[in-house]
């Protein structure tokens, strides 16, 4: 049976069946576990040939949407020409998740909202009415937008291959961005991302790399291990000699959608590396946030993860 052929067959059974497509599982057991996702699942396990990472020409990468976050983390070529990418899949969850977890599955996962997840409330993304975490505890949820969902997107791999320009590509459609994914924020109160049930991300495709860059991940997170980020941003830099001559930086756990941060990087083009100019280019993020009650505290500490970032992607160079 050719590649074609499988990939069809398997999207024309969770058009026939009902329920959601399989990867890895951490996420798909989760909810089926909880009582609020109880299938049918289509595994998807069996294509191999969607595992692995793939030179392109031009210098540029395929990366199969059932690798593991584990195997990106550690593939030589990606850590040395897409490092913001590494640095990312290997902070992402715990050793067990990044096992297990893929990257489509991280990029097509659903948010950790505690009233999504619990089958006795009802919610926008379970169909019902309204968001009861909008009215209810949200002091994880957003600072920035205006959707009627209050929950943060929980893909750390978009937010880093937001950074890169990435494309993801879907069997039976054309390339599109990562960000188109997930369209803006507010079009997401009925799922996390726009892909129908029957459609498979099979690769992701990484444009080729910046000779020097320089690239940070971080994470601000309310316990050391095994938690989710209440804010993380990524970093990429290139410089010529003190001056960053390009960059670009995203941040997760802010929004309905990961963002990329085009304000950051236009305070940050043509200046000089300094402190000043650094924690100047991060408080620019401050006019993107619109607190919730209880996600004040998210708006100052929105602006320092974003400093962090960027102050560790001057450390040492991380790419030649």
């Amino acid at each position: 049976m050719s590649t074609e052929t499988a990939l069809t067959d398997l999207s024309a059974t969770v058009l026939a069946r009902g329920g959601e497509l399989r990867a890895g599982g951490t996420d798909t057991t989760a909810r089926q576990r909880s009582g609020i996702s109880p299938g049918p699942f289509t595994d998807l396990g069996g294509a191999g040939h969607l595992r692995g990472c793939t030179p392109l020409p031009g210098g540029g990468l395929q990366i199969g949407a059932l690798t593991t976050l584990a195997e990106l983390a550690a593939d030589p070529g990606v850590r040395a020409g897409w490092p913001a990418l590494a640095l990312s899949a290997g902070t992402a969850a715990t050793p067990q998740v990044r096992a297990a977890g893929t990257v489509g599955g991280n990029l097509l996962q659903r948010n950790r909202c505690w009233y999504y997840r619990n089958p006795h409330f009802s919610c926008l993304q379970k169909g019902g009415p309204g968001c009861p975490a909008r009215q209810g505890d949200h002091h994880f949820g957003v600072v920035s937008g205006e959707g009627p969902c209050v929950a943060p997107h929980p893909s750390t791999l978009a937010m880093a291959l937001l950074t890169y320009d990435a494309e993801v590509h879907v069997h039976g459609e054309s390339p599109r961005g990562v960000a188109d994914l997930y369209g803006e924020g507010e079009r997401l109160s009925h799922a996390d991302h726009l892909l129908p049930p029957d459609r498979i991300l099979t690769s992701v495709h990484l444009p080729a790399p910046w000779p020097g860059e320089r690239a940070a991940c971080h994470r601000a997170i309310s316990r050391a291990h095994a938690e989710w980020p209440l804010v993380e941003a990524t970093a990429r830099l290139v410089l010529d000699g003190s001056t960053v001559t390009r960059a670009a930086v995203a941040a997760g756990g802010v929004a309905r959608v990961p963002m990329r941060l085009t304000e950051v990087e236009a305070a940050l083009i043509g200046r000089e590396a300094t402190p000043d100019v650094l924690a100047a280019a991060a408080a620019t993020v401050l006019a993107r946030c619109r607190p919730l009650p209880q996600t004040g505290y998210k708006a100052e500490l929105f602006g320092n993860t974003v400093l962090e970032a960027l102050e560790r992607a001057l450390g040492p160079a991380t790419a030649g």
